[in-house]
Formats: structure tokens, sequence, C-alpha cells
């Protein structure tokens, strides 16, 4: 074992001098491999993150949404039926809830108003979202105007801007009265956008929702596990969509590695000869030729992964949010939380580090098996 393990070394130590030897050509190797593997691992990591934080966000979602629909669309839903609701097994909360979108030319963006069920807020005063709060160039004890039903335009106070930390639900939230809710998007008392309710056990969740069907037939439940499976979906489409644009790179990649399986330089095939004849065997110089390629994709991942990872969690990997984040006006600015997927970053390495190491085998093979005097000629 310890003859094997100094016979490695000295493969090692010899793999590194002959590298060096050739330090512009596996420097240029070493930038493109990077900077594939950079690209593809900022994709998944940040895709990845946005998950993560979607899944523990929507661990506060209602477990169950109703809304009503007519000629199949979401359309308000009379307090009434929070009776029927009630009377279900299982339901141990339900609650009415208004909230509902608004275009504000000023910027060209959308902003997301709700009645919060959790606090009071007086008439005429609303909270906002940074975003919103940068947008407008806005403030505590400032008046921002909106035009709402019937093109009134209707003054509200600034009451409070809601935190940085709060930006990845709140960045395009305005928090109002219900009077002031009602008034503004002309929604008459009786009437809500949806209503929410409490399951007291988990595993009952489906049930109650054919509970809800069963008692108004005109209703759509909506699970709390639908909705997580939905932004992850949405995310995996996202990604693909950028893989998709980063075609380049990939296809970059598979021409460096068809390169490299498609023969050997002049230099490397009279070394290879010179190593034969002084006494090297077909197996030694394969190991010490996989010992160069895995020593060139192993680094070259390490420095892609970690430039990724410091792009994703340093600078909120300011390359691709756009285009993960999506397509809004007011993108939040929040601090994302590391998070690794070992089975992403075990399916990255095997697609960028393996068909490299493997491919240098092969015209390796064909000049070892070749007799010296034939490769150094």
């Amino acid at each position: 074992m310890m003859h094997w393990f100094a016979k490695q070394r000295y493969l090692i130590d010899y793999t590194v001098a002959a590298m060096l030897r050739r330090r512009a050509k596996n420097v240029g190797l070493l930038a493109v491999y990077t900077t594939i593997v950079f690209l593809l691992a900022s994709v998944m990591l940040y895709s990845n993150a946005l998950k993560q934080e979607a899944s523990v966000l929507l661990k506060e979602a209602p477990e169950l949404v109703v809304q009503r629909m007519v000629a199949g669309r979401h359309d308000l839903i009379p307090a009434d039926y929070l009776e029927p609701l009630r009377g279900i097994r299982g339901v141990r909360r339900l609650e009415g809830r208004l909230w509902g979108y608004f275009y504000d030319s000023t910027v060209n963006a959308n902003y997301t108003f709700m009645v919060p069920p959790e606090r009071d807020i007086d008439p005429g005063s609303i909270v906002i979202g940074d975003a919103i709060a940068r947008a407008r160039g806005s403030e505590t004890g400032d008046v921002l105007a909106f035009r709402g039903a019937g093109e009134t335009l209707y003054p509200f106070r600034v009451a409070e801007v809601l935190p940085h930390e709060s930006a990845i639900v709140a960045a395009d939230l305005v928090l109002l009265s219900e009077a002031d809710f009602r008034g503004f998007f002309g929604i008459p008392p009786g009437k809500f956008t949806d209503i929410t309710l409490t399951v007291a056990n988990p595993k009952e969740v489906r049930t109650v929702a054919e509970k809800v069907v069963s008692a108004l037939p005109d209703t759509r439940p909506i699970l709390r596990e639908e909705m997580q499976r939905t932004y992850a979906s949405l995310f995996d489409w996202r990604e693909g969509m950028v893989l998709v644009l980063l075609a380049g790179a990939l296809l970059a990649f598979a021409i460096l590695a068809w390169e490299k399986a498609s023969g050997l330089s002049a230099d490397e095939r009279r070394e290879i000869g010179i190593l034969k004849a002084v006494g090297w065997g077909t197996g030694d110089v394969l190991k010490m030729k996989l010992w160069e390629g895995g020593l060139l994709s192993m680094l070259a991942f390490l420095l892609g992964f970690t430039l990724a990872y410091w792009h994703v969690f340093g600078t909120s990997a300011a390359l691709l949010a756009p285009a993960l984040k999506g397509w809004a006006v007011l993108y939040p600015n929040f601090e994302l939380t590391p998070a690794v997927d070992g089975l992403q970053l075990t399916s990255l390495f095997v697609i960028t580090v393996f068909p490299y190491t493997a491919s240098t085998l092969v015209p390796v093979w064909r000049a070892a098996v070749t007799h010296p005097d034939v490769v150094m000629r």
C-alpha cells in the first residue's frame, strides 16, 4: 500500500511539472473550464436558493385557500360562504381576505394591496414595502396618491415603511384598512377576495378540500402543497430557460472535451514516446494523463463552484437575478440563505469533471500502445 501511494505521488509530481511546461495552454483551458462551471453552478445554486426561500415562506401560508369561480375565472366570494365552510368538520379557523393588484403608471409597476388580518391600520394611512418607497422616493410621513375606482384620487399618508429584511415578501406590498381598500377598489361590504382555512389535522387537508367542493360547487380549493409545487415548477422552468440561454457555454464545453479526445499535440506524443522508451508502461502513461485531466478538471470545478457560491450568496447573483427572479419592475432586495442541493452538486460534478477526464484517455491510449519509434517520428 505504501508503495502504491509513493508511486502515485511520483506520478502527480511529474504530471504537475509537465503541466507547468505547457502552462499557457493549460491556463487557457483552466480559464474556459472554470467559466463554464461558474455559469452552470450559478444557475443551479441561485435557482435552488430561491426555491428554498419560497418553501420557507410558504410554510406560513394558509393550509387551504378557497376561491369562487365564475365562468372559469377567479371572482369575489360572498361572506355568506363562511357559514357552510365553518360547518365542515376539521376546520379550526377561517377568515375572509381582501387583496388585489394595482398598476402604478408613475413607475410602471404593479403593487399588491392587502388588508392585513393581524394588525389594524388607521383609515387614510398605508404601510408600504421598501421597493415602493425607493421607486416613489417616499418615507414615513409622506403622502402618496393613487387613482382608484371611478378615477377618484385617493391620498394616503405613509405610516410605516416595511423593513429591508421583509423585502422578499413585501417589496411591492401596500397595507391599508378594510374601509380604504373597499372604497379604493369599489368592493361592496359582504364580499371578499378569497377565504383561508386552517385545518386541525394537516393530514386531513385534502379531505376538507373535497368537502369544500361538495358544500360549495362553484369554489376552487387551493392547497398549500400545490402552491409550493407551483413555485418549484416556476423556478425550474426559469432555470431551464437560463440553461438554454447558456447553451453556448455547454457547446463550448463539448467542443473542449471533443478537442481533448480528438488527439494529442506533437509535443505530447513525443513526450509519451520518450517515456515509453525509458521504461514506462502503458498503464503508467495512462495513469499520468488521468492525473493530468483529473487535476485540471478538479481545479476548474473547485474554482468555478467557489466563484459561483460567492456570486450567488455574496452579490445576490447580480448576473442572473433579472432572469430567475422574474421580470417585475420592483425587484426585492434580499440576502439569500446559503443552500446547496447535494444531488445538484453531484450532477454538476459528474457532467463537468467526468467527461473531460475520461476524454483524455482515448488519444493517450492510442499513443501509449504504439511503438516509441513510431510515436517520436
